[in-house]
């Protein structure tokens, strides 16, 4: 287990996980569709895979985690487990931690200093407090409008993740209402990668979406 990014050309390109969104035949199970995605992704050139099925039993998330970690490390990505520290230090992963989450500190102490800590942020005092505490990046959002994060409150809007990307040391990711037409923005103002769900669970050519977001760092 490591605690290093991807080396790879900036910027990051993060998938989270939805496998309800996935397109998957009758006939097909649908955590098995889940790890054949994150295969393809990776294969991609996807740089992150966050595993966010909060419904799973932890031993499919754990299963998931195994078999995604092994298809990333033959691509030099990184597999995060979502808010399960324990499920991703048994699968060798990293984990993404929430603002409802244990603490990045308390994890840090935990489970040391080689585990991958990502943390999600919305506002400059958490993202701050995340790295303090030994977080390796945050995703900060929502950065323009999306339905899927009204009960977060109204996005942070790009000024807010400008602000954010020069203030800290670790990478700060976009996430929140960030689409092919628009993803340029985020990045102009700092970002370090784009984060995202339907971004990258619903384009038909992923691979052309990932080559265009890393061109343009």
């Amino acid at each position: 287990m490591s605690n290093h990014l991807p080396n790879r050309p900036a910027p990051s390109v993060y998938l989270i996980t939805d496998r309800r969104r996935l397109k998957s035949s009758d006939d097909k199970d649908h955590v098995q569709a889940l790890i054949d995605f994150i295969d393809n992704a990776l294969a991609a050139g996807i740089d992150m895979v966050q595993i966010r099925e909060p419904d799973l039993p932890a031993r499919d998330v754990f299963n998931v985690a195994c078999r995604a970690a092994d298809s990333a490390a033959r691509w030099g990505a990184k597999v995060l487990v979502n808010d399960r520290a324990d499920v991703a230090a048994a699968a060798g992963t990293g984990v993404h931690l929430t603002t409802r989450s244990i603490d990045v500190a308390v994890i840090r102490g935990c489970f040391g200093r080689n585990i991958l800590i990502g943390a999600s942020t919305h506002s400059l005092r958490e993202a701050r407090a995340a790295e303090a505490d030994g977080a390796n990046f945050v995703v900060f959002g929502p950065v323009f409008e999306t339905e899927s994060k009204r009960i977060y409150g109204p996005p942070v809007g790009i000024e807010s993740l400008r602000e954010t990307a020069s203030r800290l040391r670790v990478p700060v990711l976009a996430l929140g209402g960030v689409t092919a037409s628009n993803f340029r923005l985020p990045l102009e103002a700092g970002a370090a990668g784009i984060a995202g769900i339907s971004l990258f669970t619903d384009t038909a050519d992923l691979s052309s979406l990932v080559r265009a977001i890393k061109n343009q760092g």
